[in-house]
């Protein structure tokens, strides 16, 4: 009798190590995901293949794109219908539609996943979404224009890069209140952070500001093409590139020394760029052209082109639910984690039931 209950003990265990498994390897597959402006939709391309795999339908006008590496949840900002668009990533399916401020801008996923900060471009404002329960708990006063929103890696601090002020806002994200404001140049639009610096390009000057974030003060101004707007750093935070749509180029920033060491032709009117986790692909969309270059970082060259909608833009880190960088723990998947700990809670029944039994 007891070895039988040992037995099925034993099985319960083995299913919930299964439920686990199943419940890490449904985010295997990293994605890109690109937001088709005048398309209302969102192209998912598999970057192993550089395949388009789904088309997933969003509100009017999605602009701007987060998401985190091995993340369950893609988020569009949709500038025509004020919302967000809540994705899926391991179904490629819509599961929530957000209400936000006035025309939003860019979207950034907090490093835990907890909370989504969506600048209100016209409202002057962030709105800060609940990961869990797709609900907007504040909203936070910014500069004029909010676009580009970009989280520090301890997720502690948001940058918020304020086009019509031509500021960057820094909030305090415990508080959600703004704890400094810092000049940069002429209409600020893209932000990107890694490390102790934040880099904000400057669509009318063509130049990026490098801050420093212990001291938020801007401590190199970089000149790059024509009116930048998407900006990335590498996963290793060596190499920053940046999207010049006026120039139809990619600028490639040494991180080190705040120079331009490469130029890259890319389609037409590029603005969003994004690093695969791996860090040797950068994926581009060309807003003009409607497809995504996909450049080799080690050579700094366009491999290949991927048509796509209508008039690609995907501002923001638009790559994730793929596998996560090294040495970091897997999310798991809501229902997997459900289920493995109902599994779990069967398996210390039977085991408590059977040492509490005589004999």
């Amino acid at each position: 009798m007891n070895n039988d209950s040992d037995r099925r003990a034993l099985r319960v265990l083995l299913f919930a190590f299964a439920a686990l498994g199943w419940a890490c390897t449904a985010l295997a597959a990293p994605f890109a995901y690109i937001a088709n402006a005048n398309g209302g939709s969102v192209f998912v391309v598999d970057v192993a293949t550089n395949a388009v795999i789904a088309l997933v339908p969003a509100g009017s006008g999605p602009f701007s794109v987060g998401v985190l590496v091995g993340g369950t949840r893609a988020y569009v900002a949709n500038v025509g219908s004020s919302s967000v668009t809540v994705i899926d990533t391991v179904t490629n399916t819509v599961v929530a539609t957000v209400a936000v401020g006035f025309t939003p801008g860019g979207v950034a996923v907090s490093p835990s996943g907890a909370r989504v900060y969506v600048a209100d471009r016209f409202g002057g404002t962030v709105s800060v979404i609940d990961a869990i329960t797709n609900t907007v708990i504040a909203t936070v006063s910014v500069g004029t224009n909010p676009v580009g929103v970009a989280f520090n890696p301890s997720g502690t601090r948001l940058y918020v890069a304020n086009e019509g002020s031509n500021t960057v806002s820094v909030i305090d994200t415990v508080t959600n209140m703004v704890v400094a404001t810092v000049a940069v140049g002429a209409e600020a639009f893209g932000v990107s952070l890694s490390g102790a610096r934040a880099y904000i390009t400057n669509r009318l000057d063509n130049t990026v500001s490098v801050i420093n974030t212990a001291t938020n003060t801007v401590v190199a101004t970089v000149p790059v093409g024509l009116n930048p707007e998407g900006i990335a750093i590498n996963p290793a935070g060596t190499r920053v590139f940046v999207a010049n749509t006026g120039s139809n180029t990619v600028s490639v920033i040494d991180a080190a020394s705040n120079l331009v060491i490469a130029t890259i032709p890319v389609s037409g009117s590029p603005v969003g760029v994004s690093f695969t986790p791996d860090g040797a692909r950068a994926y581009v969309t060309n807003f003009g052209s409607d497809n995504v270059s996909v450049i080799n970082t080690a050579t700094n060259t366009v491999v290949t082109t991927i048509a796509v909608g209508s008039s690609p833009a995907s501002l923001g880190l638009f790559i994730g639910g793929g596998p996560l960088p090294p040495g970091e723990i897997p999310a798991v998947d809501t229902f997997g984690l459900t289920i493995l700990t109902l599994l779990l809670a069967a398996a210390a029944l039977r085991l408590m039931r059977r040492t509490a039994s005589p004999g």
